[in-house]
This record gives structure tokens, C-alpha cells and sequence, in this order.
């Protein structure tokens, strides 16, 4: 029975819905925490981090914090996004 748990959970976590949500939420939270410690975010910004996937947004949560200021974003930004 507790296999059969375990194997439910992961493949909840395997799904499409749960996926965007957690990336909702990480979004959510980065763009809080730039906001706090850089001023109101400006929609570009917004509009751009919401494109990251997981392992951005997990790469930018580190990288947020030896940022002095904006302009440290928008060059993470543009290094991590263009293709």
C-alpha cells in the first residue's frame, strides 16, 4: 500500500497541471522577491521570467541573490534566454 502511494504522488508530480503549477508558483515567488529588493518590476521583466522553465527560475533563484542591482537581472535574463 505504500508503494501504491508513492507511485500515485510521483505520478501527480509527473503531470501536466502540477507542473504548471509549480512553475507558477516559482515564477510568483521570484517576482516577488526581485520586487522587494529592486523596486516594482516592470512587465518585460515579468513577461520574460515567466517564459523560464523550472530549472531557470531554480538557476535564477540562485542568481538573484549576488545581484547588486536591476541591471544584473537584465543581463542574466539576456545570457539565459536567448537562443
Amino acid at each position: 500500500m505504500h508503494t501504491d502511494l508513492i507511485f500515485l504522488v510521483n505520478g501527480i508530480k509527473q503531470t501536466r497541471v502540477y507542473q504548471e503549477a509549480k512553475q507558477e508558483e516559482a515564477t510568483n515567488l521570484l517576482v516577488r522577491i526581485l520586487s522587494k529588493r529592486f523596486g516594482k518590476s516592470s512587465g518585460n521583466y515579468i513577461a520574460n521570467i515567466s517564459k523560464l522553465t523550472i530549472e531557470q527560475l531554480e538557476n535564477l533563484g540562485e542568481a538573484l541573490l549576488d545581484f547588486v542591482d536591476i541591471t544584473d537581472l537584465e543581463q542574466w535574463l539576456k545570457i539565459h534566454t536567448e537562443k
